[in-house]
């Protein structure tokens, strides 16, 4: 009998989180320098730890190291809802942008509710 073991990119928390940041990227790379260097340069940093926090929190042994890490993405879903209200604000994302943005980040809390709740319910130590 095969034991199936979940890899990172089964994760839909990561796969989501990955995947908004790359868009975040295309729109980020096409404002002018000084909104790059401002807002630009926070909000990539920000959705961009939020899948690197998950794939951290994926590689750590310990149930507790992997919660960590998985909440720190949380934390990071927060700051980036407000540096893209910031940038919806300041016009730096026109509104089809915004709602795709803010869509998916409102949807991450509950992706990783779930693998919090997920990793602290199976494994054992």
């Amino acid at each position: 009998m095969n034991k199936k073991y979940l890899v990172l990119n089964d994760v839909e928390a990561y796969k989501l989180a990955f995947k908004l940041s790359n868009e975040v990227w295309e729109v980020v790379i096409r404002w002018d320098h000084f909104a790059k260097d401002t807002i630009g340069k926070q909000l990539v940093r920000a959705i961009d730890s939020i899948s690197a926090n998950i794939a951290e929190g994926f590689g750590r042994y310990y149930k507790k190291d992997k919660i960590k890490f998985y909440r720190y993405s949380r934390g990071s879903t927060y700051e980036c809802l407000d540096w893209c209200e910031k940038a919806k604000i300041r016009s730096l994302l026109n509104q089809d942008q915004y709602e795709l943005i803010h869509l998916q980040l409102k949807e991450l809390p509950k992706l990783l509710n779930a693998l919090i709740k997920y990793t602290n319910d199976k494994l054992e130590i």
